[in-house]
């Protein structure tokens, strides 16, 4: 923007001053921004204009979330869920239009990938979210674990999460943003190279084979070259590392796998969140009883790993984890192989 500024023949601090209107303060209009000099914002309105999404449909869940249908000028359409926790607002968005992936237990993988999101268009997912707030309320936590995975799509990924770090953006703190992955190796070390924020690894299982058919991406990056990453990161500080581990009835939820897993996580500083399965149409897969969730979380604490059971947020929706995906995009796919 300080580039912007100067190509329109204005001092480059006026580009600071136009992301700080544009990000900080939420304003869209350029005529609004009355700091600035008026041949500069003429010449702002002439040039470009600032594009945010349309939110083409709100639902609300009964436990206060919400999933917001965003679609952008191009006719790409991604979801973003609002999930309320007391004085936290989580706010999930999406990196990708689709996700090509395949992981067995997810919604969006079945649609494939269609293309990635710039780093423009994940910031003003959150840009929208915010202005639908009441008054008092704001945006404190981000999580990457919408559609799409965030790390096939890394170099967006860290612009965005620049301009929402930074001082002439949004200003958080890199400890309330996290971001997930299902493992891609050489753009995980980049990530943890080049951003503060947290880190979340899809594993569901310690064991290959199983892993391999619930997640491909296990035939390229096995979870030892993951877990090996981590360990030779030997990761201190603020930055926490997550893994997710969504529940299987009688395939992954056994004190076998409980046990397997506390051996392959052990000497990494991390905490692992049990999820549970939210079935979705065209697989086998069936949810754990809450009982049996609750003896592997057991199990995993007595065995010296941090355990929680994450609370699911939007099911009735179908904006919880694994549950995100544009229809229509799917319907306008098979359209057009007919």
């Amino acid at each position: 923007m300080e580039d912007l500024a100067e190509s329109l023949g204005a001092p480059r601090y006026r580009g600071r001053q136009l992301a700080g209107w544009i990000f900080t303060k939420g304003v869209a209009d350029f005529e609004a921004m009355s700091d600035l000099p008026r041949d500069f914002r003429v010449a702002l309105a002439d040039s470009m204009r600032v594009e945010l999404p349309e939110i083409e449909r709100r639902t609300p869940s009964q436990d206060g979330s919400q999933k917001l249908v965003l679609r952008y000028g191009d006719g790409a359409r991604v979801q973003a869920v609002l999930m309320p926790d007391g004085d936290r607002l989580t706010l999930c968005v999406s990196t990708q239009v689709g996700c090509g992936f395949g992981c067995a237990f997810c919604f969006t993988g079945t649609m494939g990938l269609e293309r990635n999101l710039s780093a423009g268009e994940i910031v003003a997912q959150v840009m929208v979210a915010r202005r639908g707030l009441p008054a008092g309320e704001r945006i404190t936590h981000i999580v990457y674990m919408g559609m799409g995975e965030p790390l096939d799509n890394l170099d967006n990924v860290l612009e965005s999460l620049e301009v929402l770090c930074a001082d002439y953006g949004f200003g958080m703190s890199p400890t309330r943003i996290t971001v997930s992955t299902v493992g891609l190796v050489p753009a995980m070390r980049r990530f943890l190279d080049r951003s503060r924020c947290h880190l979340a690894i899809s594993l569901h299982t310690p064991f290959e084979e199983e892993r391999r058919h619930l997640m491909p991406v296990e035939n390229v990056y096995p979870l030892k070259e993951v877990l090996a990453e981590l360990r030779a990161r030997a990761i201190r500080g603020q930055r926490r590392v997550s893994f997710e581990y969504i529940l299987f009835d009688r395939l992954n939820d056994t004190p076998q796998h409980a046990r397997e897993l506390a051996r392959v996580l052990s000497g990494i500083r991390c905490r692992v969140n049990l999820i549970a399965f939210h079935p979705i149409p065209g697989t086998p897969l069936e949810p754990s009883p809450r009982a049996t969730m609750e003896q592997f979380e057991a199990q995993l604490r007595e065995h010296g790993i941090l355990a929680t059971i994450r609370r699911s947020r939007g099911q009735d929706i179908a904006a919880a984890c694994g549950m995100l995906s544009t229809r229509e995009l799917m319907r306008r796919k098979r359209d057009a192989e007919q």
